[in-house]
C-alpha cells in the first residue's frame, strides 16, 4: 500500500523490483522442477503484473517487451511447449532487460532487446524436447465458448495507486463480445466527492472462448483490494421453469432469476433424472444466500496488510527512538536522586514505554535474510556455467532477521565469498570423481540466531584451502617470518591481508587480491568477526558473526580510570576480580579461568590513564568466536542501553573504538571495539607460545 501524496512512479518502480525478483526466483525453481505448475504461474502472474502496471504507469517499452515474454510463458502454460534450460536462460536475460527498461530506460540496449525477442521466438516456436513435440502433434482441443456475468469494483483510492480502469475495460473487450454498464449507486453528491476517488462499479456480460481464469488475470494486480464476482451464465430449459410454476413451488419472477443463475450441472442432472425440481430450488437459493454473503464480505475488505515505507523514514524513527532512549536514561539518572514516588512511578512508565518502542521500532528495521540469500541463486547458476562446473546452491534459516542497514551492507562481503568458493574451492566434475566426491559440487548457504547476534555460515565441499601455499604466500609477502608457527584459524586469517591472493593467474573472477580484503573490512564495519575451518579435502566454512543490529544495543559500563566505557553485552561473557598477585606482576598478563589460560590486556596501561589504580580491579573476560580475552578495568558500573553514535573521520584510524554514545549525566563514553581487542589479546598468547 502506498500512502497519498507518494510517487507513483516510484512505487511502481519498487513494486516491480519486488516483482522481478519473484520472477527470477521462480525461474531458476522452474528450471529444477520443470513440472511444477505453481512455479509456472508464479512466473507468469508476475510477467502479467509487470506488463499491466507498466503500460498504466507510461513504462510503454518495458510493457511491451514484457507482452512477448508473457505469451511464450502463456504458450507453456496451455501445453504447447515445455519448459527447458534454454528457455529459462534467455527469460532471465530478457528479466534483467526489464528491469533495465524501468529503472534506467536511457540505458537500455534496443538491440539486446530485439536479439532477445527472436531468441524467444525461436524457442518457442521449435521442437527442443520429445516432449514438446509430442504435445504439438496432439490436436488443440476446440475452444469452448462460455458467457460469464461479473461484477467488479475497484478501491476507492485505485486512480491515486495509478490504477486506469479504462486499460481494464479494454483489457475485457479484448477477450470476446461483451456487454459492459457503468453502476453508480455508490456515487455521492457533488459536494462530497473526492476528485481522486473511485466511485463506480461496472456490471459485464462476456461471451468468450478464454477460460475464467482470463478474467480474474486482467484484474490479477488489483485483486487484493477490489471486489470481483463472477458467474458462468447458462439458459435454464423452459420445461423445468413451466413445471416448477405450474406446481406452484416459485413464481415466474424467481425463475427468470434462477434462469440468469443456474449453472449447467444442475440442468443435466434434472435432465437425467438424478435430482428433484424440488432439491435443485433449495441448492439454487442457498447459493444465492452464500452469493450474497461473500459480496458483502467483499464489500468490506480488510486494511492491508502490509504498507511501503521509504527507508529514510525508518531510519530517521530510529534516530528520534535513539534520542527518546538517551532522554529516558537522563531522567532515570535524575530521579535517581528523589524521593517523589509519584515522580518515580512515571519515570518508570516512560523507561516501559521507551523500551516497548524501541523493540517496536528495531523490529520494523528487522528483514528476513532470505531476501539475500535469493539473490545469489542467480550468481551461482551464472557462474557454474561460466567455469564449467555442476554446483547445488542450498539454503536453510532464510527466515532468520536481520537490520535492515546490516544486509544492505552484506551483499558485496557475500558475493565475493561465493565467487572465491566456486573458482577456488571447488572443483570440476573431473577432478571430484578423481577425489571419490560426487560430480556435482554443493553451496551450502545458512543463518542462525546466537544469542544477541546472528551466524551466517558459507559451506562448500571442495577441496579445502591449501596451507602450504597460504603459507608461502604470506612468507614471500613478509606478514610472517619464515618457520613461524601459527595455528589454522590464524595462517587462514591472512587471506584477508590486502593483495593477498593465492591464485596462480588473474582471471576476470580472481587474482587480483582485493576480494577478501573487501570481505574483512565490512564485516569489520559491522562489528561482526569472520571465523574460516577448512579440514584437507573436505571443504571450506566461513562464519559470519554480526549484530542483529547498528543502532541501539545492550551494553556493560565500566570505568577506567576518571573514564567511562562500554563494551558490547553480547561479547561479554563473565566478570571476575583481578588476583592480587596478578594485580602486582604487571608483566604478568595471563588469568587462570577454570583450568584455561586467557590473556588479558590492563586499559589503564592502553589508553594511558594517570589517575591511581582502584584498589581492586575487575577483569571482564569477552569472547569473539572462539577466542576469549580478559579487560583489566577499575569498576564495572552495571549495564546500560547504547544508542550508538558514529565516529567522525578524524578518529577514523583508532582501532580500539567503534563508536560512542551520550550517558544520563550527558557525558560522551567511548564503544570498546571488542574485535580488535581480542585480536589483540591473541598477540600475547601467541608470544607467549613462542617463548
Amino acid at each position: 500500500m502506498m500512502a497519498a501524496g507518494a510517487d507513483p512512479t516510484q512505487a511502481f518502480r519498487e513494486e516491480a523490483s519486488d516483482l522481478l525478483a519473484e520472477l527470477e526466483t521462480a525461474l531458476l525453481c522452474l528450471e529444477e522442477s520443470p513440472d511444477d505448475r505453481d512455479l509456472l504461474d508464479t512466473a507468469f502472474r508476475a510477467l502479467h503484473t509487470i506488463k499491466g502496471s507498466g503500460a498504466m504507469f507510461g513504462f510503454e517499452a518495458a510493457a511491451g517487451f514484457t507482452h512477448h515474454l508473457e505469451n511464450a510463458f502463456d504458450m507453456v502454460r496451455r501445453g504447447v511447449i515445455a519448459p527447458n534450460s534454454a528457455l529459462i536462460g534467455v527469460a532471465l536475460a530478457a528479466r534483467d532487460h526489464i528491469r533495465t527498461l524501468i529503472e534506467a530506460p536511457e540505458q537500455a540496449d534496443l538491440v539486446l532487446g530485439e536479439r532477445l525477442l527472436h531468441q524467444v521466438a525461436a524457442l518457442t516456436g521449435g521442437t527442443d524436447t520429445a516432449t514438446t513435440a509430442s504435445r504439438r502433434d496432439e490436436p488443440p482441443p476446440p475452444p469452448v465458448t462460455a458467457t460469464w456475468r461479473f461484477r467488479f469494483r475497484l478501491a476507492r483510492d485505485a486512480m491515486v495507486m495509478g490504477t486506469n480502469p479504462l486499460r481494464l475495460l479494454d483489457e475485457i473487450r479484448d477477450l470476446g463480445e461483451c456487454t459492459i454498464t457503468g453502476l453508480t449507486e455508490a456515487v455521492p453528491p457533488l459536494e462530497e466527492i473526492d476528485p481522486y476517488g473511485c466511485y463506480l462499479a461496472w456490471d459485464v456480460v462476456l461471451t468468450t472462448d478464454q477460460p475464467e481464469s482470463a478474467i480474474e488475470d486482467v484484474f490479477i494486480f488489483v485483486r487484493d483490494s477490489m471486489e470481483l464476482t463472477i458467474e458462468r451464465v447458462v439458459d435454464l430449459d423452459p420445461r423445468l421453469g413451466d413445471i416448477l410454476t405450474r406446481r406452484g413451488d416459485v413464481d415466474a419472477e424467481t425463475i427468470e432469476d434462477i434462469a440468469a443463475r443456474q449453472p449447467k450441472l444442475g440442468e443435466l442432472l434434472v435432465q437425467d433424472g438424478a435430482l428433484s425440481e424440488e432439491r435443485l430450488h433449495s441448492a439454487l437459493a442457498e447459493q444465492k444466500h452464500l452469493r450474497a454473503e461473500g459480496a458483502a464480505k467483499a464489500a468490506n475488505p480488510a486494511a492491508a496488510a502490509s504498507i511501503r515505507v521509504a527507508a529514510e523514514r525508518l531510519d530517521d524513527l530510529m534516530d528520534q527512538v535513539g534520542e527518546l532512549v538517551i532522554a529516558q536514561a537522563r531522567l532515570k539518572q535524575l530521579i535517581a536522586s528523589s524521593d517523589d514516588l509519584q515522580i518515580k512511578a512515571i519515570a518508570e512508565e516512560i523507561e516501559r514505554l521507551a523500551n516497548g518502542l524501541r523493540e517496536t521500532t528495531m523490529g520494523i528495521r528487522m528483514l528476513p535474510i532470505g531476501s539475500l540469500f535469493g539473490r545469489f541463486r542467480r550468481l551461482v547458476r551464472d557462474l557454474s556455467r561460466d567455469l564449467n562446473k555442476d554446483v547445488m546452491l542450498t539454503t536453510d534459516g532464510e527466515e532468520t532477521e536481520l537490520d535492515k542497514t546490516v544486509i544492505e551492507r552484506l551483499n558485496d562481503p557475500l558475493v565475493h565469498i561465493v565467487r572465491n568458493s566456486l573458482d577456488h574451492g571447488l572443483e570440476t566434475a573431473e577432478d571430484r570423481v578423481r577425489a571419490g566426491k560426487s560430480p556435482q559440487g554443493r553451496l551450502h548457504l545458512s543463518a542462525r540466531h546466537a544469542g544477541t547476534q546472528v551466524r551466517i555460515s558459507i559451506r562448500d565441499d571442495g577441496k579445502g584451502l591449501d596451507r602450504a601455499r597460504i603459507r608461502a604466500k604470506a612468507e614471500e609477502q613478509d606478514l610472517i617470518a619464515p618457520g613461524t608457527k601459527l595455528s589454522d584459524a590464524d595462517l587462514f586469517q591472512l587471506i584477508f591481508h590486502p593483495g593477498f591472493s593465492t591464485a596462480k593467474a588473474v582471471t576476470s573472477l580472481s587474482g587480483r587480491g582485493v576480494g577478501m580484503d573487501v570481505v574483512k573490512r565490512t564485516i569489520d564495519s559491522l562489528r561482526g568477526t569472520i571465523e574460516i575451518s577448512s579440514p584437507p579435502g573436505q571443504g571450506t566454512e566461513i562464519a559470519l558473526s554480526l549484530p542483529l543490529t547498528l543502532a541501539i544495543i545492550d551494553g556493560l559500563l565500566v570505568r577506567v580510570g576518571k573514564g567511562r566505557f562500554v563494551m558490547p553485552l553480547s561479547a561479554v561473557e563473565e566478570c571476575v576480580e583481578l588476583p592480587a598477585e596478578d594485580d602486582r606482576h604487571t608483566g604478568r598478563n595471563f588469568l587462570n579461568i577454570r583450568d584455561e589460560l586467557v590473556p588479558f590486556i590492563r586499559l589503564r596501561e592502553l589508553f594511558g590513564t594517570q589517575t591511581p589504580p582502584d584498589p581492586y580491579q575487575k577483569v571482564v573476560i569477552i569472547s569473539s568466536g572462539e577466542r576469549r580475552i580478559g579487560l583489566v578495568v577499575d569498576q564495572v558500573l552495571g549495564d546500560h542501553q547504547t544508542v550508538i553514535k558514529s565516529l567522525s573521520k578524524l578518529h577514523a584510524d583508532v582501532a580500539s573504538f567503534s563508536g560512542a554514545t551520550i550517558l544520563g549525566d550527558g557525558t560522551v563514553a567511548l564503544i570498546l571495539d571488542t574485535a580488535h581487542l581480542v585480536a589483540s589479546g591473541q598477540g600475547l598468547d601467541q608470544q607467549r607460545s613462542a617463548s
